[in-house]
């Protein structure tokens, strides 16, 4: 391994490492890994998996100490990585007699220390799916890493992809290990190898075979799917049907303008007026300067019923100052344009 350290931690990092934390604590309690505020154990390797694991249990309030066994596989490397852990995260190393053996007996043997306490490990979303990967090549089955082993060896980490982990160590200002020596592993194939060609197949291809692990629920895909659309649309407000008479409903209030322009849906919507927002509408809404209620409006320009709800009203303080591609405010006429597909209409 060489050795790895984050940049500064700015603040919107700060803000990031927060929320993974969020979900690794989520993950824990969900499957009820570790007692809240109680001891475990890190199995440390230096990496970036484990040094957040060994971080963030205590950022959570855990009672986390570390571990390390230097298998001595590596030479003056695997010292300098029992060094590290030693030194950076305050682990207590064994020292195993040198040997050589398989990834599997050199995890038994590691597991096989302290068997007595509650242990966990780094593992991560991105060693599920190489697993996955692994045993559906070598068994013809899915299968993955478990969250909890039968000898209480627990994964916290699980929820995360590797690159969040060193991203996590980023923000902290975490150094870690570098481990160059996967590379001619099976592992180290599948990583670097398979799996890119995977992905150009495609893109969810990650995702697709954690879901093979089984190891959290998940929602049938066609409704993963709407959801994921639901989320990404940039509509003020949007449905999508899930079935069985189920519907999921996205809304915000307010988008503002920058730079004199805003999106909302199928809309860009333009202005030459500072503090102009864009919300949907609501019952009782008026025109500025005018009695005339905008569902009137919507009315007389046969906008049907189901479109008024998430149709752009552009607005200045709490004033309505037009209804996009139907009618302007006195004062405010060819002051805010709005364009909904390929058609461009002056309001």
């Amino acid at each position: 391994m060489g050795l790895g350290r984050g940049k500064p931690r700015p603040y919107n990092d700060a803000m990031e490492a927060a929320v993974l934390r969020a979900r690794i604590e989520s993950h824990i309690r969900r499957h009820e890994l570790i007692p809240p505020g109680g001891e475990i154990l890190c199995l440390v390797s230096g990496g970036a998996d484990s040094t957040c694991l060994w971080h963030a249990l205590r950022a959570l309030g855990y009672r986390a100490g570390a571990l390390h066994v230097n298998h001595k596989l590596r030479g003056a490397a695997s010292d300098e990585d029992a060094r590290f852990c030693r030194n950076a995260l305050g682990a207590e190393v064994v020292e195993a007699p040198a040997q050589s053996g398989s990834e599997a007996e050199l995890r038994d043997l590691r597991y096989a220390v302290a068997a007595d306490r509650l242990r966990a490990t780094g593992h991560t979303a991105s060693d599920q799916v190489e697993t996955v990967l692994m045993r559906l090549v070598s068994s013809g089955r899915p299968g993955g890493i478990k969250v909890r082993r039968e000898d209480g060896v627990v994964r916290p980490l699980l929820p995360l992809w590797r690159e969040e982990t060193e991203a996590y160590c980023r923000a902290e200002g975490l150094a870690f290990r570098s481990d160059e020596s996967n590379a001619g592993t099976k592992r180290g194939l599948i990583r670097e190898q398979i799996l890119p060609l995977l992905r150009e197949l495609h893109p969810g291809a990650d995702e697709n075979l954690r879901a093979l692990a089984g190891e959290e629920p998940r929602l049938p895909r066609a409704i993963e799917a709407r959801l994921r659309d639901l989320i990404s649309a940039r509509a003020g407000s949007k449905e999508a049907d899930l079935g069985a008479g189920l519907k999921a409903v996205r809304e915000y209030e307010r988008v503002r303008f920058v730079d004199g322009r805003a999106e909302w849906g199928p809309w860009t919507i333009e202005g030459d007026a500072d503090g102009l927002e864009v919300r949907r509408w609501q019952p009782g809404d008026r025109l500025a300067g005018r009695t005339k209620k905008v569902q009137d409006v919507f009315v007389d320009a046969k906008v049907p019923r189901r479109e008024r709800d998430g149709w752009p009203l552009v607005v200045h303080g709490d004033e309505v100052v037009a209804v996009a591609g139907i009618a302007s405010a006195p004062g405010w006429e060819g002051r805010v344009s709005a364009t909904r597909t390929s058609e461009r209409s002056e309001t």
